[in-house]
């Protein structure tokens, strides 16, 4: 049975009812259909009796309107350690609830337990309507905590994942790959197996393409970085190779590329040729097949210049800032593509991180008249 006396408020109402709204607690967690085993009662209530403390905790210490309005606002203090609401949220995530059913749980909470003190209570205390905002404050501001928590969990995994991931099919790749090559080298193939063979080999290296970048995404994803190792580079030489490289895989493709002068520096000779060839990549992809693409390099007041001019595919101008973003860039860049020149979508991102990392800056200028330019501007370094 449930305590009675005259004007109880909320607080202590929660406090001295604690094994009942816990078992409430437990009841609606039970329900929530997850992919994993139903859990036990302790597993079921875990942190709840910590999260009512702290709302009972919160709803008795005064505040002043300022105090109020900040919290309404999301800025409520905080403090070193882990709140049980954030605790809650992680073991949530492990027990497998998904996002909607954690809020789920404390639109339960605050409605079993305003249902059950209302029985109790009337409004008519002037305390009890105070009682009620600042019940409903100190939820909300758990559910974030939660929803916070929550957020940041699964994406540390995300990441944990895609680092993991592309590190571990490396090694059955390369083997894929080398095993590829060595049947094709064999003299004694017929012609049916050694285009197997073949198609074995280029599909092994692109699927090792696609590893390649998602270890690149993960490295950026987990804050270390696109690793840089610059040493003195001619970039024209890195250029003519790149070029002459896609201009046998795309060979119904005009690349127009004329060489010149030396373009020398401190730069990362492999990590600028991925970014030549994903920027002079996608121009194939999606630029028109009745102009050809223009590639360029040269120097420019103390600045290597590259540029990729391709006509085809106008870029919106109010999705260009989203291009070199991963998780926001131009969907149909990705997701349109078919056949063998489909991915991950993740080139422009990775080149642009490239970019970053030798100190430059790539841009982008598409409209219907002039086609689509990505220019990319790097300095030089000191090679004395």
């Amino acid at each position: 049975m449930w305590d009675k006396e005259p004007f109880v408020r909320l607080h202590d109402f929660i406090q001295r009812n604690m094994e009942q709204i816990l078992q409430a607690w437990e009841d609606f967690a039970r329900s929530v259909d997850t992919p994993l085993p139903t859990m036990d009662a302790k597993g079921l209530r875990n942190h709840a009796r910590g999260i009512l403390l702290t709302v009972v905790k919160d709803m008795r210490t005064s505040q002043t309107d300022a105090q109020q309005v900040a919290k309404s606002q999301g800025q409520a203090p905080r403090t070193e350690a882990d709140t049980p609401a954030e605790t809650h949220a992680v073991t949530r995530l492990m027990a497998g609830f998904s996002l909607d059913q954690l809020i789920s749980e404390y639109r339960a909470l605050r409605s079993s337990v305003l249902r059950l003190w209302l029985t109790h209570e009337s409004l008519d205390n002037d305390h009890h309507l105070q009682d009620m905002i600042r019940f409903n404050e100190a939820i909300d501001q758990a559910m974030c905590e939660s929803v916070a928590t929550y957020g940041q969990a699964v994406e540390a995994t995300r990441k944990t994942v895609l680092g993991v991931l592309g590190h571990d099919l490396r090694s059955p790749l390369g083997a894929v790959l080398m095993a590829g090559e060595l049947i094709h080298k064999s003299d004694q193939l017929p012609g049916r197996e050694r285009k197997l063979a073949t198609q074995i080999c280029i599909s092994a290296e692109r699927a090792n393409r696609m590893v390649e970048d998602l270890l690149d995404l993960a490295r950026c994803n987990l804050g270390t970085g696109i690793p840089v190792n610059v040493e003195a580079s001619d970039l024209q030489a890195v250029c003519k190779s790149v070029v002459e490289e896609l201009r046998t895989a795309h060979p119904g493709t005009q690349v127009a590329y004329v060489e010149k002068e030396s373009v020398t520096g401190l730069f990362d000779p492999s990590r600028i040729a991925q970014v030549f060839s994903n920027l002079i990549s996608n121009a194939i992809r999606h630029g028109s097949s009745k102009h050809p693409i223009k590639v360029s390099l040269s120097t420019r007041d103390g600045s290597v210049i590259f540029e990729v001019h391709n006509h085809g595919e106008v870029i919106p101008s109010h999705v260009v800032p989203y291009l070199f973003n991963p998780e926001g860039r131009y969907s149909s860049f990705a997701a349109n593509e078919k056949g063998p020149s489909s991915g991950l979508g993740l080139g422009l991102f990775i080149a642009a991180e490239i970019v970053k990392g030798h100190g430059g800056q790539i841009d982008v200028a598409s409209d219907e008249a002039n086609g689509t330019v990505f220019r990319v501007a790097l300095p030089t370094g000191d090679i004395h």
